[in-house]
């Protein structure tokens, strides 16, 4: 009687002991994959989309704009240069690697896999990409200068000093010196030029300056040596963004209180290398003494097995609830004075990482919980093999069940896998039967200046096919031909970028790119970013055949013929997808449900242009507009610029060119709330519905959700 009483204290103690290694196995293989997995960190980041919300959210956003601009104006380059250019500086891809690299650091330390933990990113890349775009505007700002002689060599040594002083400190020089110089000249002014530039470079330029010199080609040399000199600020910039001293690593690790990783880090090292070995050892045994201590009959052994490995996965599954209830979603409090957007970025990161760790803790307890479950039911039919015949049967209400289910899938199947759904016009049922001209239409705003095909200045990110998968539905495009050395000048001066810019792109440009023939993309100058026309527009073609339900709108700027742009369209094959529009322009236009329905889905307009193919119309006969030239969010109006008054199109254009594209305007004015105000209040004013709402950098802010509200509300 006392050995079977020990008997059962010792099934007993193995069964509990059993349940709680399950349980312990459980939660530290959850930890091992989770939190303890640098995989499963950048899954996280990756499901969130964290590192381009980082440039089209958070660096946008109106409460952090202030910190930025101050950071930035730190730089050797415009806001709005580095700004538009912001990707090029520091390329998602490279934020991502610096970011999985400290990821993979901080993971092995606390595995235990390192014994320190050092957390230091190398930005030697972002300060060459820094002091490449200060290459590209500011190096060759010399060469587009005019020449003033000199009378003799000791007043140009004086004047180039002045000029290589200007050019280090990002200034255009008012004019360079000229005089032709003999040998011995031109060494002793190389000399003096190459002061400015720091030693170590000094010799790699020395040929290049000399050889100048001695050609009478002040501008070559003094551009060879600008960037050098210039440099010097750029590289007093980078020491004010932590730079060390061996030139360009930060060591985070030095700026972070780490006394409580470290204190994690103790605990998962007990956890991982004493706690879960111990209990898989334990586990183990505790299933052995349950098997060689239980009944003589097997079946019955096998069940208490099976409710043993059961109960520790839904032990498992409490801790999961207990960890939800206590900790909930977002485990970290974040300040209140961090800016609205980086709030909701790490609030969707924290709720994103909770939940595949509790899916992670759930999948863990699931797997005992099924193995424990066959093994109770192969014990319940070795138990049920040696009843009678007659005592094993089926029950009606299980067979009533399975043959409900059966007939439920039979009827329901072919429906989820049916192709009967509602027709969709622009992505929506209810515009179908909306006129044209009453809908609205995402714009892009200079389409093709992109980061992606590396425009200086890039005025949108992803490239136009990606701009159409994201919901854009209209395009502006400005065609132009490669223009020649002549001709920058001149174009540069039509555009909208602020003089002392035209001047630094002319002197970039000359020595870059040569002419191509051909029709280009391109904007303001073809040097400073361009793809070519022809294929883009057979891209355009392969988009909208792959989405029969849509309708796209160009409107290009056209520096081009006419002829020559029907010529493009007839070569990229489109000619049996362009619209053409009624000639009057006061002719309510078809729903776009009868456009699709005649295949004409693609509608291009000419700011110039009338013609001479007939679905080629100017813009402004069919449409009026804003003013384009705000510098400033608060000037932003809605008084009639080109095509007047009263026609049945409006573009809305809704984006900041001070100094060129500004990419931290566009954070506060591409928001859903003031899209929507400045359309509404536009509307009011000019007496019609907003057709185009074009806006820069289309991927910062929610300026689609605008659009999608604007047609929702034309119900």
């Amino acid at each position: 009687m006392v050995g079977s009483t020990r008997i059962r204290a010792l099934r007993c103690g193995a069964w509990i002991c059993a349940v709680l290694c399950v349980a312990v196995v459980a939660l530290t293989a959850t930890a091992r994959s989770t939190v303890l997995s640098a995989g499963f960190h950048r899954s996280v980041l990756a499901d969130e989309h964290a590192y381009d919300r980082l440039y089209n959210q958070v660096l946008v956003d109106p409460r952090i704009t202030p910190v930025t601009r101050d950071l930035l104006g730190r730089l050797p380059v415009p806001e709005a240069v580095l700004t538009s250019n912001l990707k090029t500086v520091l390329p998602p891809e490279t934020l991502r690697a610096l970011t999985d690299e400290q990821i993979g650091h901080l993971v092995d330390y606390l595995r235990g896999n390192r014994d320190d933990l050092r957390l230091s990113v190398d930005l030697r890349p972002v300060i060459a990409n820094v002091t490449g775009l200060t290459r590209a505007y500011f190096g060759d700002m010399v060469s587009s200068l005019q020449e003033q002689r000199e009378p003799d060599f000791p007043a140009f040594l004086a004047d180039l000093k002045d000029a290589v002083g200007q050019v280090g400190a990002g200034e255009p020089p008012e004019g360079l010196p000229s005089l032709a110089l003999t040998k011995t000249q031109a060494a002793t002014a190389a000399d003096a030029l190459l002061r400015a530039a720091p030693e170590d470079v000094r010799g790699t330029l020395r040929p290049e300056v000399t050889v100048a010199l001695q050609n009478g080609d002040v501008a070559t040399a003094l551009a060879a040596v600008g960037p050098a000199a210039f440099s010097e600020r750029t590289r007093a910039a980078a020491a004010r963004l932590r730079t060390a001293a061996d030139g360009g690593t930060w060591d985070i690790a030095a700026d972070l209180e780490l006394d409580e990783v470290r204190r994690v880090r103790a605990a998962t090292h007990l956890t991982l290398d004493v706690v879960e070995p111990l209990a898989a050892a334990l586990g183990i045994a505790a299933l052995a003494a349950l098997w060689f201590t239980g009944p003589d009959s097997r079946p019955r052994r096998l069940r208490h097995l099976g409710w043993a490995l059961a109960a520790g996965g839904l032990c498992t599954a409490l801790v999961a609830l207990v960890i939800l209830w206590t900790v909930g979603r977002d485990p970290v409090e974040i300040s209140a004075a961090w800016p609205e957007s980086a709030v909701r970025l790490l609030d969707d990161l924290q709720t994103t990482a909770v939940d595949r760790f509790l899916a992670g803790m759930l999948t863990a307890a699931l797997v005992p919980v099924v193995a424990g479950a066959l093994l109770v039911g192969l014990a319940w039919a070795g138990e049920r093999r040696k009843m009678p015949a007659r005592a094993w049967r089926p029950g009606l209400w299980p067979a009533a069940g399975a043959t409900a289910l059966a007939l439920a899938g039979v009827a329901l199947v072919p429906i989820a896998f049916s192709d009967d759904a509602p027709r969709s016009c622009q992505g929506s049922p209810r515009l179908c039967d909306r006129r044209y001209d009453e809908v609205a239409h995402l714009t892009s705003h200079n389409a093709m200046s992109t980061t992606a095909d590396r425009f200086i200045g890039p005025l949108q990110d992803p490239l136009i096919a990606d701009q159409l998968d994201a919901g854009v539905r209209a395009l502006q495009l400005d065609t132009y031909r490669w223009e020649r050395p002549e001709e920058v000048t001149d174009r540069l001066d039509e555009s909208d970028f602020p003089p002392e810019l035209r001047r630094q792109i002319t002197a970039a440009v000359q020595g870059l790119n040569p002419p191509r023939p051909g029709l280009w993309l391109c904007h303001s100058v073809c040097r400073a970013g361009a793809i070519e026309l022809v294929p883009t527009l057979r891209q355009i073609g392969d988009w909208l055949r792959a989405h029969p339900g849509d309708v796209l709108t160009l409107i290009v700027q056209d520096a081009v013929s006419g002829e020559d742009t029907e010529g493009a369209f007839r070569e990229a094959g489109l000619g049996d997808l362009v619209f053409t529009p009624d000639e009057d322009p006061d002719r309510p236009w078809p729903t776009l449900g009868e456009m699709i329905d005649s295949g004409r889905r693609l509608v291009v307009f000419a700011e110039r242009a009338d013609g001479p193919a007939p679905w080629y119309r100017n813009f402004y006969r069919y449409a009026m507009e804003t003013p384009f030239a705000f510098r400033s969010p608060g000037e932003l109006s809605c008084v009639p610029h080109r095509g007047g008054t009263g026609k049945r199109l409006f573009l809305l254009n809704h984006f900041i060119t001070a100094d060129g594209g500004s990419r931290l305007d566009a954070g506060a004015i591409n928001t859903r709330q003031a899209v929507l105000d400045r359309a509404h209040r536009c509307e009011r004013v000019r007496g019609g519905p907003v057709n185009f709402v074009a806006v820069d950098y289309l991927t910062v802010g929610d300026a689609k959700a605008a659009v999608d509200r604007l047609n929702a509300e034309r119900d």
